[in-house]
């Protein structure tokens, strides 16, 4: 399945158009390669989604054409969710 319909279908992102945008913007991977809206994933992927200032780490479990808004979660296992950062003089690393 497509990575723009497969996050669309599993509602980690809302819009299809928006999954669209976000992979061709670079900011998926799969299994560490980057991603881009027409990459095939398939159960057992690594997907990393890089949303503003939080990045989310799953594993698809399972690829449905349609599913219901009660089962999409069943789709995908979240490994790791966490928050970025932006840097500031406090927290950088000088050179």
């Amino acid at each position: 399945m497509r990575l723009d319909k497969y996050l669309k279908v599993s509602r980690l992102i809302k819009r299809r158009t928006i999954a669209k945008e976000v992979a061709d913007q670079g900011r998926i991977t799969i299994n560490g390669t980057t991603a881009k809206s027409s990459s095939a994933v398939k159960v057992g992927d690594e997907l990393t989604i890089k949303f503003g200032n939080r990045l989310l780490t799953v594993k698809v479990i399972d690829i449905q054409d349609t599913t219901k808004k009660t089962e999409a979660a069943n789709l995908y296992e979240i490994l790791s969710e966490e928050r970025l950062t932006t840097p500031t003089p406090d927290n950088m690393d000088f050179l």
